[in-house]
C-alpha cells in the first residue's frame, strides 16, 4: 500500500529512525506504516548510502524510454513539418518513407509533432473526412476554377486552377492579373499544348464560362470547338466541384500563406514550387497516399494547332448565327446564343414535329421549338 497521507517525508524519517533501531522489526513495522516491504527497504537503502536526502520525492519518470523515437528521427520529422507546416502525420510518414528513411507510425509522428508544439488544435478541428465520386482515368474530366484573388505589392493575383478529377495532378496553378475569358484561354492553351485535350471540363456558373445565366460564352464554344465537352456546377452548390475547393484549401493553406509577392512573375514562382511539391512529393490522402503524378498520363488526344473545320451531315439545316445571337428558320428568327455569332450550327428534327435539336461541332447545345419563335 502507498505511504498515508500527511508529511509524507517526514513519515518516511519516522520509518527510517524506528526501523534503524537496533533489534527492530523491519516488516512490522512495514504493515503498521501501511507500506509493502519492497518500500520500506527502499528507503533503508537510499537513507544508508544518502543520508536525510535520499527520503525526498524523486521523479518516476523512466531513466530510459526505449519506445520512444531517437532524437535523429524526431529533429527529421520537425525539420520536414517546418518545411510543409499543412501535412499531418500520415504524409509526414510516407515522405519518409519515399525518401527510405526510419518511418515511425504515423499516430507516433502525430505525437512527435504535439511534443514540439506543431499542432494547432482548433485547426485540426476544422479537417473532416469527404466522400467523393472519382473517376477511373485520367483525362476524362478536368475540374477548373479560380482560387478568389490575392494582393500583390502592386496589383493583385487571381489564381486559376485545373485539376485531373481521377488522378487530383495539378495541371496548372496559373497567376493571372484578371479572369478574363481570354486569359483563360491563353492558359488552358499551354496545358492543352503540354498535357493534351480532356474528355470533359467542369467550372462553375460564373464569368468567363457563363454569362448572365447562358451557360455558352466565347470561351466555352472554343472548348466545344476543341471537342471538349463542357459542364457547369449547380448553383450555390460548390460540392460539385469539391476536389477543386478541397485543393483551393490545401493552396492557401501551403502557398498563400504568409504571401509576401511583389509581382505577378515572384507569385508564379512560389504556386510553381507549390505545384511541384504537391504533384511530386505531397501524399495525397484521397488517393491511397500516392502523389497524384503517379496516377496521370498526359491524355492521347493532342491539341490541334488549327480548330477543326466544322462538319454537318446532309441531312442537317444549317444556318449561320447572326450577330444578335439568332438563327432564321422559315422566315422566323430563334435565339441560340450570342457566344455562337458568326459560327455555323445545325438542326436536326426530333421525333416531335417542331422541337429541333441544335447542334454545334459534335455537341448538342439546346433545343428549340420552330412553334414559338423569339422576336
Amino acid at each position: 500500500m502507498p505511504w498515508a497521507e500527511a508529511s509524507v517525508v517526514s513519515l518516511r524519517e519516522e520509518f527510517v529512525a524506528l526501523a534503524t533501531q537496533e533489534g527492530a522489526n523491519v516488516r512490522a513495522l512495514c504493515k503498521r506504516f501501511e507500506i509493502s516491504p519492497t518500500t520500506g527497504y527502499k528507503y533503508l537503502a537510499r537513507y544508508a548510502a544518502e543520508g536525510a536526502a535520499g527520503l525526498a520525492d524523486r521523479s518516476r519518470r523512466p531513466l530510459a524510454q526505449p519506445t520512444r523515437c531517437a532524437k535523429a528521427v524526431e529533429d527529421r520529422v520537425v525539420a520536414l513539418r517546418d518545411r510543409h507546416p499543412a501535412w499531418g502525420g500520415r504524409k509526414l510518414k510516407r515522405v519518409l518513407e519515399n525518401a527510405g528513411e526510419a518511418a515511425p507510425a504515423a499516430s507516433t509522428v502525430t505525437a512527435i509533432l504535439r511534443r514540439h508544439d506543431r499542432l494547432d488544435p482548433a485547426e485540426a478541428a476544422k479537417h473532416t473526412a469527404w466522400q467523393r465520386f472519382e473517376h477511373p482515368a485520367p483525362n476524362l474530366l478536368w475540374q477548373m476554377d479560380f482560387k478568389g484573388h490575392v494582393p500583390l505589392a502592386r496589383g493583385r493575383c487571381h489564381p486559376l486552377t485545373i485539376l485531373d478529377d481521377h488522378s487530383r495532378f495539378a495541371l496548372a496553378v496559373a497567376c493571372c492579373l484578371d479572369e478574363e475569358g481570354a486569359t483563360v484561354r491563353q492558359h488552358l492553351t499551354a496545358v492543352f499544348r503540354r498535357y493534351g485535350l480532356p474528355l470533359r471540363l467542369l467550372a462553375d456558373n460564373g464569368s468567363p464560362w457563363s454569362a448572365a445565366g447562358q451557360p455558352w460564352t466565347p470561351l466555352t464554344v472554343w472548348l466545344l470547338r476543341l471537342g471538349v465537352t463542357v459542364a457547369h456546377g449547380r448553383p450555390s452548390h460548390p460540392q460539385t466541384q469539391g476536389k477543386d475547393e478541397r485543393f483551393h484549401r490545401t493552396l492557401k493553406a501551403e502557398a498563400l500563406r504568409d504571401w509576401a509577392c511583389v509581382d505577378l512573375a515572384a507569385a508564379q514562382r512560389r504556386c510553381d514550387r507549390f505545384r511541384a511539391d504537391y504533384n511530386l512529393v505531397r501524399p495525397h490522402e484521397g488517393i491511397g497516399m500516392a502523389t497524384p503524378a503517379s496516377r496521370y498520363a498526359p491524355s492521347p488526344r493532342p491539341f490541334p494547332e488549327q480548330l477543326p473545320a466544322l462538319e454537318y451531315a446532309p441531312g442537317d439545316l444549317v444556318r449561320k448565327v447572326q450577330d444578335k445571337g439568332e438563327i432564321w428558320v422559315r422566315g422566323r428568327p430563334y435565339r441560340v446564343g450570342a457566344a455562337f455569332r458568326g459560327e455555323s450550327i445545325a438542326l436536326r428534327p426530333t421525333a416531335d414535329g417542331t422541337i429541333w435539336d441544335v447542334h454545334y461541332a459534335h455537341h448538342r447545345i439546346t433545343t428549340l421549338d420552330l412553334a414559338c419563335p423569339c422576336r
